[in-house]
C-alpha cells in the first residue's frame, strides 16, 4: 500500500457493514496507524445502500475517499461492488460477497439483476476476490457473521497482524457471539488465500 490506505465498504442495510468497518478501524489503530472513518446509513433500515469510508496511514486528515482512490473495495453484495466502480483504480482489490440481495425494482419485476457483475469488474483489470461469506458464515454456525467473514477475507490484504483483529473481536463483540465471530474471521481469512 501507499503512504495512506483507502478502504470503501459497501452493501445494504442489515449486513453488518458498520461493525465490519469498526473492527477494521480498531485493528488498524492497534497496529499503530492513524485512522479516520465516515459512515453513510441512508435508508439502511429498508435495505438501502450503506457505505463506510476508512482511511489509514502515518497521519490521515480526512476519512473521505476521492473517486479513483480506493485501494480496497469491500462489497457485501455483488451489485454494490459495481455501484462504486468510480472509486476503483488499476491496483484496487475488490473483495466481494457473492450473495445477491434484490433491490426493490428487481424484486417487483421492474428490472433484472445483471448476470455479469463480476465479469464487468474483471474487465476493468482489477483483482476481484469472490467470497461466499453467507455460506461460510452458515458453516461456522451463525449466518449473521458474514460481515466478519468478509473482514477476515480482507485482512489478508492489509499490513496488520491477525492478532490485532482477534483482540478487537474479543473486546468489541458481545460475549455470547464472540467465539462464532472468531471462527468466522478465521474462515474468511482462509477463504481469501
Amino acid at each position: 500500500m501507499k503512504e495512506t490506505g483507502n478502504i470503501l465498504f459497501s452493501g445494504v442495510g442489515g449486513q453488518g457493514i458498520l461493525l465490519a468497518s469498526e473492527v477494521t478501524a480498531y485493528s488498524l489503530l492497534g497496529a499503530g496507524y492513524d485512522v479516520k472513518k465516515s459512515e453513510v446509513h441512508g435508508m439502511a433500515q429498508r435495505g438501502g445502500s450503506v457505505t463506510a469510508q476508512l482511511r489509514f496511514g502515518k497521519k490521515v486528515y480526512s476519512p473521505l475517499i476521492e473517486p479513483g482512490c480506493a485501494d480496497i473495495l469491500m462489497a457485501f453484495e455483488m451489485m454494490e461492488a459495481s455501484r462504486y466502480a468510480e472509486y476503483l483504480h488499476k491496483d484496487t482489490k475488490v473483495i466481494v460477497n457473492t450473495q445477491k440481495i434484490l433491490p426493490p425494482a428487481v424484486a417487483t419485476g421492474q428490472m433484472a439483476y445483471p448476470d455479469d457483475v463480476l465479469a464487468n469488474l474483471r474487465e476493468l483489470g482489477i483483482t476481484v476476490v469472490e467470497v461466499d461469506a453467507f455460506e461460510i458464515a452458515k458453516q461456522v454456525g451463525e449466518p449473521k457473521t458474514a460481515n466478519v467473514v468478509m473482514v477476515g477475507a480482507m485482512s489478508a490484504f492489509l499490513p496488520v497482524d491477525p492478532k490485532n483483529y482477534i483482540q478487537v473481536i474479543e473486546t468489541r463483540v458481545k460475549e455470547q457471539f464472540r467465539d462464532v465471530n472468531l471462527k468466522a474471521f478465521e474462515a474468511g481469512r482462509n477463504a481469501s488465500k
